[in-house]
């Protein structure tokens, strides 16, 4: 089955992992004219490591992809912000700020740090303090439709109520306890049982309810913000694995339990974890890497090509080897955009779509770029190599890629002409030495080329350089 995007183009059917079934299904929307996505956003108390920024990019891609088939104004994203919870409590303790000059400030680098990786703002980015009256009222329709019940000022889901709890994570009533570090406590009915409402000390911000001044628990939030801005059912709810319980296990079941039955979501999408030199990642092991720090080192666009080179749904080990290569990939691609400048294609190589459409599968989508590049190199006019060029320009903006000026990407971008002349002849006197095996006046070459701030690398489209 085919589908045509907003240009008109034939597009491959659109198909999906959904968690919930445990397969792949074909998309299809409950209304094409809206097309809703929810992802479950950072809690803003401390930088970001590259572990959360896997789900901002997975998901980013995904809304890219959904644009294009869709059209840009009937796909609706929202992306939270969670800005009321213990860690935000105590880190504002710590330091002595207050509570709202530490979650301002850490929305604002989160929001800076996906934005050097190329993620573009979410259509709607709720903030949990905002929504405390859906809450409590999502939280009454529970209670009153008997899934929810108060007990010290407390106000907790009974897990009993609902007959479908452990179908997205497919565990039993045991293993959801043994697995979850369940709060024991006297107040429960169930040990599964999880709050919605709890009271707030003195010295904690709360809020006025039926229950007492306090707070929301951290599942009622998505529920109650989802359901305010994409409606009762949305078509797919995203996250990294480690929400699928209890968080979204907890949701579903919140929502279902207010809503009559209806599902949450149409689509469930969990992104794998990202371990770091094959270890997990963990501010215990001190082996997390904030994208504050990373990218000051590396560009913002090589950690997003990174992220990009395992499947979504895959684990994917962050080392030094993975960013390196990374480099070396994108300066093949920029290689070719600075030899043969083009502007991008209007539409989308179909095999780049197709890749999406399958999954989103990004490796598949990223050899694609290296394909489109090779035939760019050897097109024997001018015209088929700027054809190819723009439909690589294309491919790589439709992965949030090669968004950057060839010039810029190398640092040449403040060399004047004859500065680049002159290296350019430097390399290309270079690539002759090699190419006649007279290795001593090559790495004599080099050796001018390094003494000038230039690095040369090697590779099957030629040589490309870079200054610093």
């Amino acid at each position: 089955m085919q589908h045509p995007d907003t240009n008109g183009q034939a597009m491959s059917e659109i198909r999906l992992h959904d968690t919930m079934t445990g397969k792949k299904q074909v998309f299809t929307p409950g209304n094409p004219e809206r097309v809703t996505l929810y992802v479950c956003g950072p809690t803003v108390y401390s930088y970001a490591h590259i572990g959360n920024a896997r789900p901002a990019v997975v998901f980013d891609t995904l809304f890219r992809f959904l644009k294009r088939r869709f059209g840009d104004d009937h796909v609706i994203y929202a992306r939270n912000i969670t800005d009321v919870d213990d860690k935000i409590i105590e880190a504002a303790a710590q330091s002595g700020k207050p509570i709202s000059a530490i979650t301002e400030h850490f929305t604002r680098i989160y929001r800076d740090d996906m934005g050097a990786l190329g993620v573009q703002a979410p259509t709607i980015e709720p903030l949990c303090t905002e929504h405390i009256e859906p809450m409590v009222a999502m939280i009454e329709d529970l209670i009153a439709k008997g899934h929810a019940y108060e007990a010290e000022g407390h106000v907790l889901f009974s897990v009993k109520s609902h007959d479908g709890y452990g179908a997205l994570s497919k565990r039993d009533m045991d293993d959801m306890i043994a697995g979850a570090r369940v709060e024991v406590a006297p107040y429960k009915k169930h040990a599964a049982d999880f709050v919605l409402w709890k009271p707030a000390k003195d010295d904690e911000p709360g809020w006025d309810s039926p229950w007492g001044k306090g707070r929301p628990g951290w599942h009622i939030e998505c529920s109650a913000m989802a359901e305010a801005h994409l409606g009762q059912t949305i078509d797919i709810h995203g996250g990294g694995q480690d929400l699928v319980f209890p968080h979204h296990e907890n949701e579903i079941a919140q929502s279902m339990c207010s809503h009559g039955g209806a599902p949450m979501a149409r689509y469930w999408m969990h992104n794998g974890f990202l371990s770091m030199d094959s270890e997990k990642m963990s501010k215990s092991l001190g082996n997390v890497k904030l994208v504050h720090e990373l990218v000051k080192t590396w560009p913002g666009e090589a950690l997003r090509y990174a992220l990009l080179t395992g499947h979504y749904r895959a684990p994917l080990d962050w080392t030094d080897a993975l960013i390196d290569q990374t480099m070396k990939s994108l300066d093949r691609l920029y290689g070719v955009l600075r030899r043969i400048r083009a502007e991008p294609a209007h539409t989308v190589p179909d095999a780049v779509d197709a890749a999406l459409a399958d999954d989103l599968n990004t490796p598949k989508a990223l050899a694609v770029l290296f394909e489109l590049a090779g035939q760019a190199n050897r097109a024997a006019t001018n015209e088929d190599r700027e054809a190819a060029a723009a439909d690589l320009l294309a491919a790589g903006r439709a992965l949030g890629l090669l968004e950057l000026d060839p010039d810029a990407w190398f640092g040449v971008a403040d060399l004047t002409a004859e500065e680049r002349e002159a290296i350019d002849a430097l390399v290309e006197a270079r690539a002759d030495a090699r190419r006649s095996k007279d290795f001593a006046a090559a790495d004599t070459l080099r050796g001018e080329l390094t003494a000038r701030g230039v690095s040369v690398q090697d590779g099957p489209e030629g040589s490309t350089w870079r200054k610093g």
